[in-house]
């Protein structure tokens, strides 16, 4: 019994084993595969050679380069252009002078060193050689023919030119005054007149003033001038513009024997009108003057002609 039922074990493993073998080696099945058909065309058309031949794509060749084995990937470096050499800065320009501020306004006639009259907008200036101006000038020369200045700050030298240097000739006898005449007249006028104004006779110790008048039928826009007196008898107390320059600029300075004067005013024509005024203190009795010893009248085109002046006289008593 015992022996059937293990013949009965081994035939159901063997079956079981079998059966296992079988079901691991069968082939899987394929699903059914449709014929494939090739594009119908129009009746009549003739073949294509697609439709009878297999077309293999083109390739190309194994010997033809694909591009340089060892060539860089880097993008190529651009040649920057060298820079220009840059120019040589231009030296800097020579300093120069400010514009001449004076101009030659005349020439003073008197003992001493020479002298001229400068001018600058209303002002006038008598100076010699040596003398400093505003603006950092100085007179290094005077000559006939001009003034040389010299601006200080960049020791630059500049010439100015006399237009006109004035030489009043010492006044005539009343007799050759007479015979000769009064001047001689402008190209398109008379002479500028002019006259002293003042007492003939004063006190030691009172002052006294001496007027000088012009009457002239041109314009006359200013006039430097210098007025000599003996300064032993005779001692300045004031210098004031007279009615025709009341209204413009007046400027003078007084040294011992000499007052220089200048005075601009609004070019109007004066008709005996007073030009200056001048008050004295007499220091000791005698006769003495007061004379004009130069004088430059300038008008609308230029200095103006005047006739000759006689000193004024006047006598100091105790």
């Amino acid at each position: 019994m015992a022996r059937k039922k293990k013949f009965l074990f081994w035939s159901v493993l063997a079956a079981a084993a079998a059966a296992g073998g079988w079901l691991v080696f069968e082939p899987p099945s394929r699903p059914p595969q449709t014929e494939a058909r090739p594009p119908e065309r129009p009746a009549g058309s003739a073949p294509r050679a697609a439709d009878t031949a297999f077309d293999l794509p083109s390739r190309d060749g194994l010997s033809r380069p694909r591009g340089d084995l060892f060539a860089s990937s880097a993008p190529p470096v651009r040649a920057v252009p060298k820079p220009k050499p840059a120019a040589e800065a231009a030296p800097p320009p020579a300093p120069v002078a400010p514009p001449m501020p004076y101009r030659v306004a005349g020439q003073v006639v008197h003992d001493g060193p020479p002298r001229v009259v400068l001018a600058r907008d209303d002002r006038v200036f008598f100076v010699r050689e040596g003398d400093t101006l505003e603006g950092g000038y100085r007179v290094e020369a005077i000559r006939p023919d001009g003034v040389t200045l010299v601006y200080t700050p960049l020791e630059l030298r500049q010439h100015l030119a006399v237009a006109s240097a004035l030489q009043v000739p010492p006044a005539p006898a009343p007799a050759a005054q007479a015979a000769e005449g009064k001047g001689v007249p402008a190209a398109d006028g008379r002479p500028a007149r002019l006259r002293w104004e003042g007492p003939a006779q004063v006190q030691a110790g009172s002052e006294f003033e001496v007027a000088l008048k012009i009457t002239s039928d041109q314009l006359v826009r200013g006039s430097p001038l210098q007025l000599s007196y003996d300064a032993k008898a005779l001692e300045p107390v004031a210098v004031r513009a007279g009615e025709f320059f009341a209204q413009g600029s007046f400027t003078y300075r007084v040294n011992p024997g000499s007052i220089f004067v200048g005075a601009f005013g609004k070019g109007e024509v004066p008709a005996d009108a007073e030009f200056l005024v001048v008050t004295f203190k007499p220091i000791r009795s005698g006769a003495t003057a007061v004379s004009l010893s130069s004088l430059v009248l300038q008008g609308a085109r230029g200095a103006l002609v005047h006739e000759p002046l006689a000193a004024f006289r006047t006598s100091i008593s105790q």
